[in-house]
């Protein structure tokens, strides 16, 4: 018997669109993907995969993808209009669909680029409205956006990964999920680490400073953020 732990469990998220899968979820989907990014993309490529590719016209899963990349919530009108205020706001999007297998039959990859950076992001619908990011530039993670999550580039060495919960634990914010992913021993790896609360600015410049560690990205609740954007873009 499934255990719902709210009432958005069971009814799914205030939503534009047909379907809370194809629809409230990739609006999330690219949310996560702008935030991660850490700005506005010039240029997207949009690979959708699975009952994402056979059916994105009808549920307009496109459209809501690009609306979370320029910073729309679920619930915004302009999502019908993501095409041409994504062209008013120079992000150049290319839409691709793929019959390569996945394991979700709800997924998509999303690349960003501006000027020399560049950053690709996978993610699923779980259904609902609920999402997972499972991919970071080949990276292995899960994300689902839901509480505060921190993604720190580091330096795969010992003790570096201690003394980041060190400093967390210094100001009382309690880990609910860890995972770290790398490619190759003594590279470059990915640490993910998802708190029951905010995490303060002072332990956020506490771990920057700590040697080894590379960009941090710091999620917290996809709504809000996407609301006060939202309300910056109109303002």
């Amino acid at each position: 018997m499934p255990i719902f732990q709210s009432l958005f469990d069971i009814i799914g998220p205030v939503m534009v669109g047909p379907s809370s899968s194809h629809t409230a979820g990739a609006v999330r989907i690219g949310l996560a993907a702008r935030s991660i990014f850490g700005e506005h993309p010039e240029e997207v490529n949009i690979t959708l995969y699975g009952s994402f590719a056979h059916t994105y016209k009808g549920h307009g899963t496109d459209l809501a993808l690009i609306a979370g990349l320029l910073g729309f919530s679920t619930e915004s009108v302009e999502i019908k209009k993501a095409y041409e205020v994504a062209a008013k706001r120079g992000m150049k999007v290319q839409l691709y669909t793929s019959d390569e297998l996945t394991e979700h039959p709800n997924t998509v990859t999303l690349c960003m680029r501006k000027g020399e950076r560049a950053l690709c992001v996978t993610g699923i619908s779980t259904g609902g409205g609920m999402i997972d990011i499972t991919d970071i530039d080949g990276f292995d993670v899960h994300v689902s956006c839901d509480e505060p999550v921190v993604l720190v580039f580091h330096q795969d060495r010992p003790g570096l990964i201690a003394a980041v919960s060190s400093v967390l634990a210094k100001e009382d914010v309690n880990i609910s999920q860890m995972e770290v992913s790398r490619k190759e021993r003594g590279e470059i790896a990915l640490m993910l680490l998802a708190t029951d609360i905010e995490i303060p600015e002072c332990a956020m410049r506490a771990i920057e400073a700590i040697p080894d560690i590379g960009p941090i990205v710091y999620l917290s609740a996809l709504k809000r953020d996407a609301d006060a954007l939202e309300s910056q873009l109109e303002g």
